[in-house]
């Protein structure tokens, strides 16, 4: 069992370095902070699937409207749009969260465990916050709320951004970042420059880490369908085995990493996740289709991949005398931190948490959404410590696993990371 962590830590020692805020920005940050805590569990308590977050956005939505907000709801299907406009002039910035969760079942042993349970792809499975968007979600809301009892004092216009379904729309829906963007959201009014941040059950509380330009891996998943000829078990010759075939397509794909690709350039990532063929021990079955995903951190390598596994698939299931058929679809594009973007902003970052907590780190082959609001506006996408500190990261439980566990601890990071930046990207524009 583990020990939950009840109480958040509040440095008033990092107020130090957060110059020119206002005066009454400590005390709001200090007050705001157990709401964090509670908005998280509420959200953990109550998970809702990509494009089905119907309860999630009209909870944030109510909120909002509470404390003074006027608020588009139903945006992307479910998400939720708020805009405070500040009482002195500045740039127009947006602040995104993600609001959804996974198909997967919690094991984790804490008071606000998730029950929730629902139907997913024909199956019953658990829903569970287990990427930690329950947790970006509070730390929005508590940010809305710290910037709004500051109105007066707040330079320029902030868009809120409460995005559903980024770990992709259900088969045959629209859904997520790009459909935010498509529906105007960076538009009006128009944003200069988009800042988001996600929890990482590997990074200390109290830490912030980034990296300039890619950052993320671009996600696409692709089905490989090859088709062969039916046979007996006994006699394989009289047919063509796709199984077989998938076997060396499998191998070849992994050729096209260690051996096609520039690795000193960039990572890639070829992953064969599901493999479907066949009834019966004794019957070579008529075809084989393949699940999987590939993760670059450069767009000119991710369409050259696309290309090299057409390639490396057609003709190797052809030695075979089989045929096969390839689609991609492209989940996200690589997440692109603008380096004049990092640059300007990093010192403010180091004010809210403090020169020596702000962290570079290498490439992340996961992948975000969050990558489709950079493609036209500078962008720039962090991560927020949820380790407990003093954990070895080694030991801690990963993303999208039922073990998923943050520490609530470094909740008011999130916020004073989102105000300070909303502070000091005005005051640099000036």
């Amino acid at each position: 069992m583990r020990t939950l962590l009840f109480g958040t830590v509040f440095a008033i020692s990092s107020f130090a370095n957060a110059q020119d805020m206002p005066a009454s920005y400590p005390q709001l940050v200090k007050d705001i902070t157990p709401k964090l805590v509670e908005w998280r569990r509420h959200f953990h308590q109550n998970p809702e699937l990509s494009n089905r977050e119907f309860k999630t956005g009209a909870y944030i939505a109510d909120y909002l409207r509470s404390i003074g907000y006027e608020v588009k709801a139903n945006v992307a299907k479910t998400g939720v749009v708020a805009v405070l406009k500040g009482g002195k002039p500045g740039p127009v910035v947006a602040l995104r969260a993600d609001i959804d969760a996974l198909p997967v079942t919690e094991r984790v042993n804490i008071p606000f465990a998730s029950k929730v349970t629902t139907e997913f792809n024909g199956q019953n499975v658990g829903v569970m916050h287990a990427c930690g968007h329950d947790s970006h979600t509070s730390i929005l809301m508590g940010t809305a709320t710290v910037l709004k009892k500051m109105q007066q004092e707040v330079p320029g216009t902030v868009v809120f951004l409460f995005q559903p379904a980024e770990e992709g729309a259900p088969d045959n829906e629209e859904g997520g970042a790009s459909l935010m963007v498509k529906e105007g959201v960076l538009n009006n009014p128009k944003v200069e420059a988009v800042f988001g941040m996600h929890i990482k059950s590997e990074v200390p509380a109290g830490q912030l880490q980034y990296k300039s330009g890619s950052f993320m891996a671009s996600s696409d998943w692709f089905r490989i369908k090859v088709k062969g000829k039916g046979a007996h078990g006994s006699k394989p010759w009289t047919g063509v085995d796709p199984i077989a075939a998938a076997a060396n397509i499998i191998e070849g794909l992994q050729q096209i990493v260690s051996r096609q690709m520039e690795l000193t350039k960039a990572p890639v990532v070829i992953s064969v996740g599901s493999i479907h063929s066949g009834v019966r021990n004794n019957i070579i079955p008529e075809e084989c289709e393949m699940l999987g995903t590939i993760r670059t951190l450069d767009s000119k390598m991710q369409k050259e991949v696309h290309e090299r596994i057409r390639n490396t698939v057609k003709h190797i299931a052809a030695s075979s005398g089989a045929e096969a058929d390839v689609f991609i679809d492209t989940k996200t594009l690589v997440t692109y931190n603008d380096p004049a973007l990092v640059k300007l902003t990093l010192p403010f970052l180091e004010k809210a948490a403090g020169k020596g907590n702000v962290v570079e780190r290498d490439w992340d082959t996961g992948a975000e959404d969050f990558s489709f609001y950079g493609v036209n506006i500078p962008s720039f996408f962090f991560y927020l410590g949820g380790m407990p500190k003093g954990m070895d990261p080694a030991k801690a439980s990963l993303h999208h696993t039922p073990d998923f566990y943050i520490d609530e601890s470094g909740f008011d990071l999130g916020v004073k990371a989102f105000c300070q930046l909303v502070f000091d990207y005005a005051k640099s524009k000036k």
